[in-house]
C-alpha cells in the first residue's frame, strides 16, 4: 500500500498550482492507448511522438531499438520523456509479447489489404499504433502479428506522412472518441498515486533526503 501520508508530505514541497497540475493533468491520462515506435532512424521523428503522446494523454511509449540505438532528443521532445513512461526493447518480439501480456491489441499504422479507416476504428479494445521506420515502414514481423491494419485517407500526390504527423492525428481522433465515450479509460487509482509520487521525485530536489527525513520523524 502507498503511503499516502508521505504523499502529502512530499506534495508540501509543491507550490498549489504544481500540485492541482499534477492532478489535473493525471485524470486525463490513459493507458488504453499506447503507441510504438520501431527502429525510428531520424531522432526527432520519436522524440516527436513522445510530445505528441504527452498533448494527448498517453502516458506509456514503447520504443523498439533492435537497430537504431539513439537517445531520445530533449530539445525536440520539450520535457514531454519526464512526464511520459517510456519502455524501450532491444526486439520487436520483445515488444509485442509485452504488449499482449497487458492486454494489448497489436495496431499496424499501414496500407493494408484488409485495413481500416482512421473514422471507422473501433476504440473498444485496447490498443497500441505501432509506426516503423521513416522509409521502410514496419516490419514484417509487426505486419504479421498485427490484429488489424489503420490507415489515414490521403486525397493528394504525396502517398505518405511523417511517423510523427500520423502519430499525431491518429492520437487526437482516437483519444478525442475516447473521452466521450463510457470505457473505463483513466489510470487507476493506484496508477494515479504511482504517477503522483513518480512525478513529484522528477521534480523536487533532494528528494532521497526530504523522504528520509521524514522516515526519521515518524
Amino acid at each position: 500500500m502507498p503511503d499516502l501520508k508521505l504523499l502529502e508530505y512530499l506534495e508540501s514541497y509543491l507550490t498549489e498550482n504544481r500540485r492541482n497540475r499534477f492532478k489535473k493533468v493525471l485524470a486525463q491520462r490513459t493507458k488504453h492507448f499506447t503507441v510504438a515506435t520501431e527502429d525510428v532512424y531520424q531522432l526527432h521523428n520519436t522524440s516527436a511522438v513522445i510530445r505528441s503522446c504527452d498533448v494527448f494523454g498517453i502516458q506509456e511509449v514503447n520504443i523498439v531499438e533492435e537497430v537504431n540505438s539513439k537517445r531520445i532528443d530533449r530539445e525536440i521532445a520539450m520535457g514531454a520523456q519526464k512526464w511520459v513512461d517510456l519502455n524501450r526493447y532491444h526486439t520487436t518480439k520483445s515488444c509485442i509479447a509485452d504488449l499482449r501480456s497487458k492486454g494489448y491489441q497489436i495496431v499496424a499504422t499501414s496500407p493494408h489489404a484488409d485495413d481500416c479507416d482512421l473514422i471507422d476504428f473501433d476504440i473498444s479494445a485496447k490498443s497500441c499504433f505501432f509506426f516503423g521506420r521513416e522509409t521502410e515502414g514496419l516490419s514484417q514481423q509487426v505486419l504479421d502479428k498485427a490484429d488489424c491494419f489503420l490507415k489515414i485517407p490521403m486525397f493528394g500526390f504525396t502517398e505518405s506522412l511523417n511517423i510523427s504527423v500520423s502519430a499525431a492525428i491518429i492520437l487526437q481522433h482516437v483519444t478525442s472518441k475516447l473521452r466521450k465515450s463510457n470505457i473505463n479509460w483513466r489510470l487507476t487509482e493506484e496508477e494515479f498515486i504511482e504517477k503522483r509520487f513518480d512525478w513529484i521525485k522528477k521534480t523536487i530536489k533532494n528528494y532521497d533526503a526530504i523522504v528520509e527525513r521524514y522516515q526519521s520523524q515518524r
